[in-house]
């Protein structure tokens, strides 16, 4: 598949799934919030593929992020389907899609951290661009969650859907650690794919 169809694929179907998830949310205000890193990332991704564009993994991985936001928008993170059934089936006492979502936040923006840091730094694939790239990703979880506070002060009741804490105490601790680990996993599970995907970008351009 040429690299313009395969953009084509991953833009076309991200405006599709975007236009499914904008049709009767649970809740719009939640929706916009939890989508409008989608809509940035849209409008940057769509905006560099010439001039800087990614690798087909990095490609991918946004994709699936982006995914994982446009579902958890439409049904709010406490309320996905298929995860109130897995809850119900394993009396697992909350909707666990949030964990999934705050895991996403860590490993798939590791390997886009990975990649501009390898191509725009001296740094090489090893120890130190590990450690780095799972504090950017920390950082940056840290940091939403700092929005997430922000919008509850300011928005009261309203943004309850879009804290999603379920009643946890330590749910903003778990959100932190989970995209902690999926960073660590992110990089331990796909560094080998993703450098060879830089080589076939450097490749074909």
């Amino acid at each position: 598949m040429s690299d313009k169809r395969f953009l084509a694929l991953m833009f076309g179907s991200t405006a599709a799934v975007f236009v499914w998830s904008m049709i009767g949310p649970k809740d719009r205000f939640t929706w916009f919030l939890e989508v409008f890193p989608v809509l940035l990332g849209f409008v940057l991704l769509w905006g560099s593929r010439s001039r800087f564009p990614l690798s087909r993994l990095v490609y991918a991985c946004i994709w699936a992020h982006m995914m994982i936001l446009l579902v958890g928008g439409h049904y709010t993170y406490a309320e996905v389907p298929l995860f109130n059934l897995l809850r119900d089936a394993f009396d697992l006492g909350r909707n666990h899609y949030d964990r999934v979502g705050h895991f996403a936040q860590g490993f798939f923006p590791a390997l886009l951290a990975r990649e501009i840091l390898l191509r725009t730094s001296p740094l090489v694939p090893g120890k130190w661009l590990f450690f780095i790239v799972v504090s950017i990703c920390l950082a940056f979880s840290a940091f939403y969650e700092l929005i997430e506070w922000r919008v509850a002060i300011g928005s009261g009741s309203a943004a309850d859907a879009f804290l999603g804490t379920q009643g946890d105490v330590w749910d903003t601790q778990w959100d932190m650690f989970l995209a902690l680990f999926g960073a660590v996993m992110g990089q331990a599970l796909l560094g080998g794919a993703h450098d060879r995907s830089l080589r076939r970008l450097r490749e074909n351009r």
